[in-house]
């Protein structure tokens, strides 16, 4: 098992949408947006994300899903894997938060703000 992307300490970069992406820094941050291209996964991060108090058991991912536990093992772990989530054992259970600072670099750089408009 690869150790989870550290993509908060990646330097981040202006808006795609107002300069040219660095390819050192497109390398790094294409992990965490080829995560996020699954329906499944998206949605998990959405629950995540979302959760009140910050983190969310797997215990009740897993119910909200047609699928079995290896399965949204398998792509919590990706979501992991990929530096958009942190979990953490208690008992038999595990708990994962949101890396609220990937994904707001993650939105930095989708981000239209400020543009130019473009040409009809």
């Amino acid at each position: 098992m690869s150790p989870p992307l550290d993509l908060a300490a990646v330097p981040c970069c202006p808006p795609l949408a107002q300069q040219r992406v660095p390819g050192e820094t497109a390398i790094l941050l294409a992990p965490a947006f080829k995560a996020l291209g699954d329906p499944v996964r998206l949605q998990l991060m959405s629950m995540i994300a979302s959760a009140e108090g910050g983190e969310v058991c797997v215990c009740d991912l897993t119910p909200a899903f047609d699928l079995t536990g290896p399965t949204i093992s398998h792509h919590l772990r990706t979501l992991r894997e990929a530096g958009l989530v942190d979990s953490e054992r208690r008992g038999t259970w595990v708990y994962y938060r949101a890396r609220l600072p990937v994904l707001r670099q993650l939105a930095a750089l989708l981000s239209v703000e400020g543009t130019r408009p473009t040409k009809s």
